[in-house]
């Protein structure tokens, strides 16, 4: 059965721990380049300097015409920083840098974090080829079919607190709640170390349905639409099966770029009714389709109760103030 690409990284998530750099510093400014590059707002920043120097963030590779997994990657991440809150620009810091500079000019990014609601603390950046590469090969988020793919680019994130020289990969489509508290524990966890006991996948509430189609939805569609609970990136997906011939809808899943290209009219009218964000091609097989639709038409009859994101806590520290 077919499988989605990133299905295994649930569970892959490496620990890049004490790699040491020039001077002794671990994965410092010996390690990093201080290439300039420029927001979404039109600022010009440098990438160790601004972005790193004595900061938690978590980075990632995008650009805004994929046809893959950006969309889905951006989307998720969004989720990611509403369970943060306030953290996200004060404790830890969002950086989604583009492998397109050509297009993604500021104007384009600033327009694509406002299509996925980015709040404060996250940064769209872009810059000279040279440097991006630079910047993405010094992550570890570079791979040698990036020039001849850009759909090819790794759905990863690496997520570090630079004085500290800690780093880790984990995928930019987990679980957010999952992906929250995973993020919350490893990176602010080191700024409370004494008494904090590090949350793991215990914390994180477990999926209520995991028969595959249940399973599917969760991992591949719940970041931009729910079902019967109202439209969100995209729309509500309660009744799916009634509204859409079955042979088209099962095509949309698949292919959904393919029907863009060759104008399908109710794919075109979904792109330009949700602020153009492209649903991208899963490279779903024909089976994981059809267990998404009968999951679908399963939840048809009442509204699917999908667990409700809760903000992440801060890891407790024991010699603050208060009970």
């Amino acid at each position: 059965m077919g499988r989605l690409r990133w299905w295994g990284s649930l569970a892959a998530c490496l620990l890049l721990a004490g790699r040491m750099g020039m001077a002794g510093q671990p994965w410092g400014a010996g390690y990093f380049p201080d290439a300039p590059l420029v927001t979404q707002d039109g600022q010009e920043v440098r990438f160790y300097s601004d972005l790193l120097k004595g900061k938690s963030v978590v980075v990632n590779m995008i650009y805004t015409r994929c046809q893959d997994t950006c969309p889905l990657s951006t989307a998720n991440l969004a989720r990611v920083q509403k369970l943060l809150g306030d953290r996200v620009g004060k404790d830890i810091f969002f950086y989604s840098i583009t492998v397109d500079p050509e297009h993604d000019t500021p104007e384009v990014l600033k327009a694509y974090a406002e299509k996925f609601h980015a709040g404060p603390g996250w940064l769209f950046l872009t810059g000279k080829p040279d440097d991006l590469t630079l910047v993405q090969k010094k992550l570890g988020l570079w791979s040698s079919s990036d020039a001849v793919d850009p759909d090819g680019h790794l759905s990863s994130l690496m997520a570090g607190n630079e004085p500290t020289g800690q780093w880790m990969r984990q995928s930019t489509v987990d679980n957010p709640q999952f992906l929250a508290t995973k993020l919350s524990s490893f990176l602010l966890g080191w700024q409370n170390q004494a008494g904090v006991s590090s949350q793991s996948y215990t914390a994180v509430k477990p999926i209520e349905n995991l028969e595959a189609g249940g399973y599917l939805f969760r991992s591949a569609c719940a970041a931009c639409h729910t079902i019967g609970q109202g439209e969100a990136l995209g729309p509500d997906l309660k009744g799916v099966t009634a509204r859409r011939d079955r042979a088209w809808l099962s095509r949309y899943i698949k292919t959904p770029d393919e029907l863009r290209a060759q104008k399908d009219p109710i794919a075109l009218e979904l792109f330009g009714k949700y602020r153009q964000v492209a649903m991208p091609n899963l490279r779903l097989g024909d089976e994981d389709v059809e267990l998404l639709i009968r999951y679908l038409e399963q939840q048809g009859a009442a509204p699917a109760q999908l667990p409700a994101l809760q903000p992440v806590a801060a890891p407790h520290d024991p010699h603050a103030g208060g009970n």
